[in-house]
């Protein structure tokens, strides 16, 4: 290359679990919630180069590029996105690149598990329409979360890929950089790169994707070691089981500009996936059981965590069960605090009350998952508009905005836990998530949180013991209990 690249970057983020019970509509994307709202033009650079986006690390590592930001728009996960929504959003970012002007290559962030009203997957839909538009021959490098459910047309349809290579995601920024090296590799080499694609015929349980433990801390671990010169990239998704679509699970994915290195590399790497595919398990407890656990070892500055990894929002759980929070209060748990809950009633509630007030309130259960909401009387200990910044791995410099929330706690029952709760959905994987509303985390005996694997990052450190509890929800972990109807034959499922 003799002159500056001139690179057109755009994202477009949503991960669908079609056994949640709605979906996502154009306002989804528009309003700012645990991630920035819709964003276009110049913005891009401003709000995301700080942050821990794959967008903001590709910004940060193109110093030696002219960007044309187009727009980045994401929400929060849930069911199918509905075709007005893609079509406006492919439209926005298709037409944005295609109007760019005279431009060397395309970086998208998007996420890879996206399943829209028509089509199953998303982002190969995506990439047909920028193609249709910019040509076969303009570079596009694409970054893509670890839950991804990676297509062969995702593969041939865009120039090389890269993907987190932790959950939980703290190096999402990091992946935006590596496909920034990607794409100038792609540009240097002024022709296409080669590419490898291996999708493997078994599902990997949410619970056991965390590359915190084995088998995924060894796998990830080993993935640098496959780069090489004649291997610009090698990657491995996870896939994210409760979408039932065709390609539903993991791949391996690699590019570079030597055919026979890029194939043996992702070769080993699918080896090495296929002979850990009896150790992806993860044991989860009942909430009786887990909370009296918790209860026996969570202590002031050594909290107990409860996960709802069946409820995760970020796995498209609606975020409103009360299995755990019935639990503790049976259980007589004290110095308990479960955050968030997603209740916009209760909160509009709470903050017409105000602070000190006592309500009667039938908190979450609105989806069916539960047998019904749980009823109970709440002293209102704190009300806030929902705005809070993280400081974790994962979320920190991250401005969330959950809607009118409140801090409740649980009266006239025996048992000592507070509520948070908000009128936003989103999972708590930041520990602002509780100091935000008035609870600081290291004070408490036991902290539930809604999140499967994200919470490790802040909440880890500070826990006496996790413990992963099988209360009801849309993010389900048991994957022969979900009701599958379009995977591709062979494809095998894990017993519980």
């Amino acid at each position: 290359m003799n002159k500056r690249p001139r690179i057109a970057i755009a994202g477009l983020q949503h991960e669908a679990n079609t056994f949640a019970p709605f979906g996502a509509t154009f306002h989804d994307f528009e309003i700012a919630d645990g991630w920035p709202a819709l964003t276009t033009g110049a913005d891009v650079l401003t709000v995301f180069r700080p942050l821990n986006i794959p967008i903001g690390g590709f910004i940060a590592a193109a110093g030696d590029c002219d960007l044309v930001p187009i727009a980045w728009a994401a929400a929060e996960p849930c069911a199918h996105v509905s075709d007005d929504a893609f079509d406006r959003l492919s439209e926005i970012l298709c037409d944005g690149i295609a109007r760019a002007g005279n431009i060397d290559g395309v970086y998208l962030d998007l996420h890879g598990a996206m399943v829209t009203d028509s089509h199953q997957d998303g982002e190969g839909e995506l990439l047909r329409r920028l193609r249709a538009r910019i040509g076969t021959d303009m570079p596009i490098v694409i970054s893509l979360d670890m839950h991804a459910n990676v297509t062969q047309a995702m593969s041939e349809l865009c120039d090389g890929m890269t993907i987190y290579r932790t959950y939980p995601h703290i190096d999402m920024a990091e992946t935006g950089k590596r496909a920034h090296a990607l794409l100038l590799a792609r540009l240097r080499a002024g022709r296409p790169l080669h590419r490898a694609f291996r999708k493997l015929p078994f599902l990997i349980p949410v619970c056991a994707q965390n590359t915190l433990a084995e088998p995924c801390k060894g796998l990830y671990e080993s993935i640098p070691a496959l780069e090489s010169a004649g291997v610009a990239s090698v990657d491995f998704a996870v896939g994210f089981p409760p979408a039932d679509i065709h390609d539903c699970g993991p791949a391996i994915v690699a590019a570079g500009p030597d055919a026979k290195a890029v194939e043996a590399a992702a070769d080993s790497l699918f080896v090495a996936v296929s002979a850990k595919e009896p150790a992806f398990l993860a044991d989860m407890l009942t909430p009786e059981d887990a909370v009296r656990r918790a209860i026996r070892v969570g202590k002031p500055g050594r909290p107990a965590i409860l996960a709802d990894v069946q409820d995760n929002p970020g796995g498209g759980g609606t975020s409103d069960t009360v299995g755990i929070l019935a639990a503790l209060v049976r259980e007589k748990a004290q110095n308990a605090a479960l955050a968030l809950l997603w209740d916009p009633a209760a909160a509009e509630a709470a903050h017409k009350a105000g602070v000190g007030a006592e309500l009667d309130l039938a908190l979450g259960g609105r989806y069916g998952y539960d047998p019904a909401p749980f009823e109970g009387r709440f002293r209102v200990e704190g009300i806030s508009d929902g705005t809070v910044t993280g400081s974790g791995a994962m979320a920190g410099g991250v401005t969330m905005h959950l809607g009118p929330s409140a801090r409740l706690r649980v009266i006239d029952s025996g048992a000592d836990v507070t509520v948070v709760i908000c009128s936003h959905r989103f999972q708590c994987l930041d520990l602002e998530l509780f100091r935000g509303f008035g609870v600081e985390p290291e004070r408490q005996a036991i902290l539930a949180v809604k999140s499967t694997n994200h919470f490790r990052a802040a909440f880890q450190p500070i826990a006496s013991e996790v413990f992963l509890v099988e209360s009801p929800g849309a993010n389900i972990c048991r994957l022969d209990k979900i009701p599958f109807k379009n995977l591709r034959p062979g494809v095998r499922i894990a017993a519980a």
